[in-house]
């Protein structure tokens, strides 16, 4: 079993950043990347778990009720046991498999293109790389000052 963690809440920071737009529900672009993943991995039996992350606000959990696993930081889940809106299933992995959702297959240059023609995804992934390698360096420096 595998795990992809898509961060809701950076998707949407991004798309409000852009559109000037406070995003809700199933409009979320955030809400509606984490559901077309799900939905695809689902329709096509990927053995891959789908953990929503990073998330703004309620609605945004609430409109992925159902997902496989949702990380929920303790302020939010304080709000949500507080919450007197009911949770519904928004997702579900048997209503899946009878979407008709295209198949998509990639060889190497056809995904580089695909991502180029995706602003948010090619920015975002670039900022969690310099980010990540930032993060190396830093815990580097650590280790050779503990020498």
């Amino acid at each position: 079993m595998t795990l992809i963690s898509p961060f809701v809440g950076r998707i949407y920071d991004w798309y409000r950043k852009r559109d000037g737009v406070d995003y809700v529900g199933e409009q979320d672009p955030g809400v509606r990347s984490v559901r077309r993943i799900y939905e695809y991995f689902k329709r096509y039996g990927y053995q891959t778990e789908v953990m929503g992350a990073s998330f703004r606000n309620l609605g945004q959990i609430l409109a992925l009720a159902g997902c496989d696993l949702l990380t929920i930081s303790p302020d939010l889940l304080e709000q949500l046991r507080q919450s007197q809106q009911p949770v519904s299933r928004c997702l579900d992995a048997q209503a899946a498999q009878h979407l008709h959702l295209e198949r998509v297959r990639f060889d190497e240059k056809h995904f580089r293109f695909a991502l180029n023609e995706d602003a948010m995804a090619t920015e975002k992934l670039a900022e969690g790389i310099r980010l990540f390698v930032a993060d190396v360096v830093k815990l580097e420096q650590m280790v050779l000052a503990d020498r």
